[in-house]
């Protein structure tokens, strides 16, 4: 009886808690997304500042400094393009959580419905079974509608 009990019970911890669980597993899956995409993007933007600052360091007279400020164009054009290429990539990556949320919401509000539906007709023999029971008469408790003495 007991066994019965705390398994019943197991099962409807395991099912409360099913959901939160699943959007737990979703955030985190997200979060490392968008994180190991970040670090990857960070590590491109370092790298090239740094080939910057090395061909910076080599310059040694004025023909060298017109090629590096020709390099620096190219790579302040290859800059915003991988910069308009992470945004996009970011985006694309936040539409996809959303859609992976509302999919998430649909299905816990699907077996809440499924579980209201599978106990409403255990609650009705309950309801009608208070139905039958006579209702007592209403006591009046409030400080106004007792008499004063």
């Amino acid at each position: 009886m007991q066994d019965k009990m705390f398994d019943a019970f197991n099962d409807q911890t395991r099912q409360f808690f099913e959901p939160m669980r699943k959007l737990n597993s979703l955030m985190l899956q997200n979060l490392e997304r968008m994180t190991e995409y970040q670090m990857e993007s960070l590590k491109r933007y370092s790298q090239m500042g740094t080939e910057r600052l090395r061909d910076a360091t080599e310059i040694q007279d004025a023909e060298d400094l017109r090629d590096f400020g020709t390099r620096q164009a190219e790579m302040m054009n290859e800059l915003s393009r991988q910069m308009l290429e992470d945004a996009r990539a970011l985006g694309e990556m936040s539409l996809e959580f959303k859609a992976e949320l509302e999919k998430l919401y649909a299905e816990s509000g699907q077996a809440l419905a499924e579980q209201a539906g599978q106990s409403a007709p255990g609650a009705e023999p309950d309801k009608a079974a208070s139905e039958t029971k006579p209702a007592a008469p209403a006591k009046a408790t409030s400080q106004s509608t007792r008499k004063r003495s």
